[in-house]
């Protein structure tokens, strides 16, 4: 007698889940978030509200994980060398330059914008959302430039009395807002200017 081997539920969950971020992350590009809804992600997933509402209790929750997911893809494509860190040549404004010249793509990359948005404004009026968004996805890339910061004060390029926590807002709080509000353009040229503006003020006198 053969012995029959157990469903793999494992594989198959997994497969699920795939499929429900990638419907998630396509219906807010599509439709937009408001239009987004379980029922939809459901359809395009090719699975039954069920399956969504065992592991997610809203659709926020379904595009937040699923936009971490994203994010983790595009980390570990970049490759081991360039995950996690900001370079440090010795010189911090040529640093700084690279790093928001990366983050100007990222923005205006179709995989994220829609999704980030998306997740900018829920968090706005969520306040888990929000804080689940910046515990998990925004404080390790802030954390990344207070280190950068802290690194330039000790080789004496940035006063000691700076609050490196502080000074990182001099350029990605002004990115972020007209990324978000739609008050400019993004692009090179503008960061490159944040940071020149930026460390004008930082410098030692």
């Amino acid at each position: 007698m053969v012995k029959q081997s157990a469903p793999d539920t494992t594989r198959r969950s997994e497969r699920s889940r795939r499929a429900i971020y990638d419907a998630a992350l396509t219906l807010v590009a599509e439709v937009g978030y408001p239009r987004t809804t379980i029922e939809g992600i459901a359809a395009r997933a090719g699975v039954g509200k069920q399956t969504i509402y065992r592991w997610w209790s809203s659709k926020a929750d379904v595009l937040l994980e699923a936009f971490l997911d994203l994010s983790d893809q595009a980390a570990r494509e970049a490759g081991p060398e360039d995950r996690y860190v900001i370079p440090d040549t010795g010189d911090l404004a040529t640093d700084l330059k690279a790093v928001l010249r990366l983050t100007v793509d990222q923005l205006k990359d179709p995989r994220f914008e829609a999704p980030s948005r998306a997740l900018a404004a829920e968090g706005v009026v969520n306040e888990q959302v929000g804080r689940v968004f910046m515990t998990k996805l925004l404080e390790p890339s802030l954390q990344l430039y207070v280190d950068r910061v802290r690194a330039a004060q000790e080789a004496g390029q940035v006063r000691q009395d700076v609050d490196p926590r502080i000074a990182l807002e001099l350029w990605v709080s002004p990115l972020a807002q007209r990324w978000l509000q739609y008050t400019g353009p993004i692009s090179y040229e503008y960061t490159d200017t944040l940071v020149d503006y930026a460390l004008y003020g930082l410098a030692p006198r």
